[in-house]
């Protein structure tokens, strides 16, 4: 028992040292003056007034990349950012700075930065754009830090983006392969050898060209990840039910995009579809776009089919008196 209470002695005189952790260096304002100089040298980039950003620049202002291996070693004075706030201007279409959605920007006056009279304004944008150029969009957030002075001039700015879409802009200036397209190919006649399994209706012979973990999509599916095999095959037996394939025939000749970029395998074809409706004998010609990427060991492991699926609801014809 003494054991005991010596442990719940102890416990409770350790409960101050771990409330005293907790300590307030400052305030948080959502309204602040500093606020207002960094919304107005903000309008002033996208609007090019360069004249208009000099005024709420310091004169020994500096800038930085916080996402750089060397930040210090590249940062900018005022000339030099000046320079690329206009590389932005001049050199996008539809160009602006807004925030990002469901965020305001923050003033931190630091009880410890008092000595430096300094506020610090944090704040979360959209950056947007069209390159004039390439043709790029962008559409990326950056998060700035401004270090503001008590006479209202921006001491330091401090940038953590995303250069992703300005490597894609610079790439973009000179013409660059990105793999091989061939016409003939053992993938290809992968392809073709499942699409005319599938118009003789050997449906075992077609899944076998597929991976297990094969993923399908169509129109309406383009933006998620598809169904599994699986559930490709019920979809495949339901339209089996309600349509006989007649024939199927290629369209032009297939094309397998060999890319160097991400290693993708990729086989495009066009095929037209002669079905007939079981339910009134009805014949449709059905246009038919695949999409098949393959991994490294010849497996398919994504379908895409692109189709009109009105042609398949199409009316029945009535014969006129």
């Amino acid at each position: 028992m003494k054991a005991k209470n010596t442990l719940f002695v102890l416990a409770f005189l350790s409960l101050p040292a771990l409330f005293a952790q907790k300590k307030t260096n400052g305030k948080i304002y959502i309204e602040h003056p500093a606020i207002n100089v960094v919304q107005n040298f903000v309008k002033a980039s996208v609007a090019g007034d360069t004249t208009q950003l000099v005024q709420y620049m310091a004169e020994d202002f500096t800038a930085y990349n916080g996402t750089s291996d060397d930040p210090l070693g590249q940062s900018m004075d005022q000339e030099a950012y000046i320079r690329n706030v206009m590389l932005y201007h001049d050199q996008l279409d539809y160009y602006s700075i807004e925030p990002f959605p469901g965020s305001y920007p923050d003033a931190l006056e630091y009880k410890e930065r008092e000595q430096e009279n300094l506020t610090t304004v944090l704040t979360w944008n959209q950056v947007k754009g069209v390159h004039k150029t390439t043709g790029v969009k962008i559409d990326a957030a950056a998060h700035r830090q401004y270090d503001v002075t008590k006479d209202d001039k921006i001491k330091r700015i401090i940038t953590y983006s995303n250069g992703g879409v300005i490597d894609e802009i610079r790439a973009s200036f000179a013409d660059r392969t990105n793999g091989t397209i061939y016409n003939h190919h053992d993938n290809i006649n992968t392809v073709r050898k499942m699409v005319y399994a599938l118009e003789k209706g050997d449906m075992e012979k077609v899944y076998s060209f597929f991976d297990k973990d094969a993923r399908f999509g169509n129109l309406s599916s383009f933006k998620t990840r598809g169904v599994s095999l699986e559930e490709q095959k019920a979809l495949d037996k339901k339209v089996l039910e309600q349509f006989e394939i007649k024939h199927i025939e290629m369209s032009g000749y297939p094309d397998y995009l060999e890319y160097e970029m991400d290693n993708g395998r990729v086989v495009q074809s066009w095929w037209n579809f002669q079905l007939i409706r079981k339910s009134d004998k009805m014949a449709i010609e059905l246009p038919m776009f695949y999409l098949h990427d393959f991994d490294g060991e010849g497996k398919i492991i994504r379908e895409a089919a692109y189709y009109n699926e009105k042609l398949m609801e199409q009316p029945v014809k009535v014969a006129s008196n």
